[in-house]
Order: C-alpha cells, then sequence, then structure tokens
C-alpha cells in the first residue's frame, strides 16, 4: 500500500482531450491520479497523446500520475484496475467516467443511416464502460468515505447533436448519475454529470480547421478540459457534494457558483438557453 496520504481519482480514458485535462487539474489539486487508456508505452520517454504523458504532466502540476493500460470494452481489465488501485493505495475518492469511442465520422453530414454504423460503439465504450467502471469503484469509494462518482456529458443529452447514438450516450450517463446517486445516498458517496461546453481539444482543432463556417463561432467561447477538472475537485471538497448528487450540471454554471475560471481569468458562458437544461430526476423511487 502507498505511503503517500494524497487523495485519489482515477480518469478514464485520459490520453488526450478532456480526460487529459481534467486528470491534470486534479493533479495540481493534488491528487494521486490514475490514468487509463489503451496503450502505455513501456520504457521510453512517452509521446503526447498518451497515457504516460499524461501521467508525467499530473507529476510536473504537483500530483502523482500513474499511467494504466486499461481497454475499457475488457470488464476483466476494468476490474484488474481498481483492483490494482485498492492494493496500491488502499482508497478511491473520485472516479471520474470519461472514456468514450468517438468515431472520426461524428461530425460528417447526413442521416445516422448515411453514416459510420461505428458511431453506436460510443454505447459500449463511453455509457456500458462508465457503467462497468462505477461497479468496480463504488465499494472502495464507500470504503473510503467522501467519495464522488463525475460523468462527463453534455449538452448532447438535451438537443440533436452529432446524431441519436452520441445523444443517447449522453443521456445515459446523465441517467447513471441520477440512479447511481439513489443507491449512494446513505453511503456518503456521490454522483453527478456534467455538462462540459465546447472544449479546445486536438480533436476540435481539427474540426475548426475542417469546417471553420459550421465550429469557430462557437468554438470562440470553449472551455479548457482543466476547467472541468477544477470544478469536480470543488465538488469533491464541498460541503453540499451529498446534495449535489444526482444531478446533472451546466460547467459553465458550476464555474460561478465556485467562483472558478477557466484560463486566462476567463468566465465561461452557460449555453442553456441556446442548447437547453438537463432533465430533473422525478422524486419517485421504484424497486
Amino acid at each position: 500500500m502507498s505511503n503517500d496520504n494524497r487523495k485519489v481519482a482515477v480518469v478514464t480514458g485520459a490520453s488526450r482531450g478532456a480526460g487529459a485535462g481534467i486528470a491534470r487539474a486534479l493533479g495540481e489539486a493534488g491528487y494521486a491520479v490514475y490514468v487509463t487508456g489503451r496503450t502505455v508505452e513501456e520504457g521510453k520517454a512517452p509521446l503526447p497523446g498518451t497515457i504516460g504523458a499524461t501521467a508525467q504532466a499530473v507529476d510536473r502540476l504537483g500530483g502523482r500520475g500513474v499511467a494504466v493500460a486499461v481497454d475499457h470494452r475488457d470488464d476483466a481489465q476494468v476490474k484488474a484496475l481498481f483492483d490494482r488501485v485498492e492494493r496500491d493505495e488502499g482508497r478511491l475518492d473520485i472516479l471520474v467516467n470519461n472514456a468514450a469511442i468517438i468515431d472520426d465520422a461524428l461530425i460528417l453530414p447526413g442521416g445516422f443511416w448515411e453514416r459510420p454504423l461505428a458511431l453506436v460503439d460510443i454505447l459500449d465504450v463511453g455509457l456500458r464502460s462508465g457503467y462497468v467502471a462505477s461497479f468496480h469503484a463504488a465499494p472502495l469509494l464507500i470504503r473510503t468515505g467522501g467519495g464522488l462518482i463525475a460523468f462527463t456529458s453534455s449538452f448532447g443529452s438535451a438537443c440533436y447533436m452529432h446524431g441519436p447514438a452520441y445523444g443517447a450516450q449522453k443521456a445515459g450517463v446523465d441517467k447513471f448519475a441520477a440512479d447511481m446517486g439513489v443507491d449512494l445516498r446513505d453511503h456518503d458517496a456521490a454522483a453527478v454529470s456534467i455538462w462540459m461546453g465546447p472544449l479546445r481539444t486536438e480533436r476540435t482543432d481539427k474540426a475548426i480547421a475542417e469546417r471553420p463556417d459550421q465550429y469557430e463561432a462557437i468554438m470562440a467561447n470553449a472551455e479548457t478540459p482543466e476547467f472541468t477538472g477544477k470544478l469536480i475537485a470543488a465538488i469533491h471538497a464541498s460541503p453540499d457534494r451529498m446534495a449535489m448528487s444526482g444531478q446533472t450540471f451546466i460547467g459553465a454554471e458550476l464555474g460561478e457558483r465556485f467562483a472558478i475560471q477557466d484560463a486566462g481569468g476567463k468566465q465561461p458562458p452557460s449555453f442553456r438557453a441556446m442548447l437547453g437544461e438537463p432533465r430533473l430526476p422525478h422524486p419517485a423511487i421504484v424497486r
């Protein structure tokens, strides 16, 4: 077991993009961060866009980064990840469910039947994978106490965005947060879903280059992935953590609530009026 008394987080799908930025922010907040992706380079300096590079960045920012190769389509690998966290750390404070298969054809025009069938793979790694990771994380989060499961989501949960597979995944993780919040309520562990705004990542930079007429204006107000990581750390530390459990939040609005700014002192705007608002779960519970 580690002699390090740091709080421990797992961030799935952290090679690049949202997951890498969230991991960096949690590292800067002092967490030990286990970052997952499908490949890790052994015995060499990690290349950019790998979990090894993310783990190194976590170290540089004052945290402790641990890169773990995990294919989130493989339930046994996911179980092994959390077995390792329990063995090495003896605790888990935060799980960030971010891993998702995003096909490059996501932003192509056309109906869902005109684009690759592979777009539906986001329901495997993106939806089902979040359930599996939460299943294995929950017992350790409960034993640690004060734990948090955070799902990365988007306005695509409420409006048409990138087609039905993407929308179903986002709506699904919001529902996971709502219902896991019910199950975790008596165990001092919380579950939330966060709608990130447009993110400035390698993938969105490519989208802007390919279709500037569609994305350039909205990306002028893009968030950094680190902003979402700061929000997750704030929820975890908040005395209102359990009162927030089961809810879906717009990240920009959480920034105002916690007085958290993005890079350069920027306060990201909420797109609630333009793109919709989170659904409120009905309070009925049927067991």
